[in-house]
């Protein structure tokens, strides 16, 4: 059956920024944070101190995965250029979201660049305490339906109707868990889609929290949420992972199977389950008819980030915002 992994990061260099400080290469696939925290960043064999577009499609070749999602974070350090040259390179198997800091004096600036000079077609906004913006940025506690400087990007990409917009608000122990914000922006902004990344975080000893998130973004049929890395948040190995059945359980009856989008958050979460156990967990889980297995594994992530031939155009056109718009009226 074909794949989409919808959540996936390319690492060209090691630039992660987080509240442990900054990420260093240690060869291996290993990194060290500035507060000595070492982590196993890279699967062994994907990588010595990154992980290349050439690392991830021999992970997914072997996993029968068709094509990916380029996602940012804090953990890797923003890659933006280099997803958007290997968009170029391989247009047929990665569409890619931009990240920028909100806070950054330029960040509007660099905004428009990432949209109108290279054609990206979804942000990613890593605003977690654990592992993103919350991290570094705890003495402005900051929500995006609210925030100023966040408002002038949404202001300004509510000219492109179609962008996606994938949040990773972290957990519910932490500031950033903001689920309730999520819906406010896809009543605001229904041109857009939403994807909430990690099913909203879930806990398996608290599954009342994670359907009063899903709860709210039941009405609005542009919200999304991916499945990525939910065996590490639930700290499972054994496949294929009793306990995060037990949470797509609740997904799929709140949800429904055309809303959830499949993910790994390789290659972090490559370190502690296989790519290729990842890639066929749902397959193995029983739960998902053969439709169903279809829309989570490709298709969602097929129509909510590939966009059909737009957002492929846009990646390779000399004009991409021109090519943009003219594929969404011919869609239209």
């Amino acid at each position: 059956m074909k794949k989409i992994d919808g959540h996936l990061h390319l690492v060209r260099t090691i630039a992660g920024l987080n509240g442990k400080g900054r990420l260093n290469a240690l060869g291996g696939g290993k990194a060290i944070w500035d507060d000595g925290t070492v982590i196993q960043l890279i699967p062994q064999g994907s990588g010595e101190d990154s992980f290349t577009a050439e690392a991830a499609l021999q992970l997914m070749d072997g996993a029968d995965v068709e094509k990916a999602v380029l996602l940012q974070g804090s953990l890797n350090g923003y890659q933006n250029y280099y997803s958007y040259q290997m968009v170029k390179k391989y247009p047929e198997r990665f569409i890619a979201a931009f990240s920028v800091d909100p806070f950054a004096d330029n960040a509007l600036t660099i905004v428009k660049r990432q949209v109108e000079e290279l054609g990206f077609r979804a942000i990613k906004f890593e605003i977690s305490q654990g592992g993103g913006l919350h991290g570094y940025h705890s003495e402005k506690p900051f929500r995006l339906d609210t925030d100023a400087k966040v408002g002038e990007i949404f202001h300004y990409l509510a000219d492109y109707p179609g962008f996606t917009v994938t949040v990773d608000y972290g957990s519910s122990d932490q500031v950033s868990y903001q689920p309730e914000v999520i819906a406010n922006l896809a009543a605001r902004y229904p041109l857009m889609d939403f994807v909430v990344c990690h099913l909203s975080f879930p806990s398996v000893d608290h599954l009342n929290r994670l359907k009063a998130a899903l709860e709210l973004f039941k009405p609005f049929s542009n919200i999304y949420t991916d499945l990525s890395a939910i065996q590490d948040i639930v700290g499972e190995r054994d496949f294929p992972y009793p306990n995060c059945q037990k949470v797509l359980k609740v997904a799929k009856e709140i949800l429904g199977t055309k809303r959830l989008i499949w993910g790994t958050d390789s290659p972090w979460s490559a370190t502690f389950n296989s790519y290729d156990d990842l890639a066929s967990w749902l397959a193995a889980s029983g739960q998902l008819t053969d439709e169903e297995l279809a829309d989570v594994l490709y298709n969602n992530a097929e129509r909510v980030y590939f966009k059909k031939s737009a957002v492929q155009a846009a990646a390779e056109a000399d004009d991409p915002v021109l090519l943009f718009d003219e594929a969404q009226r011919e869609d239209k």
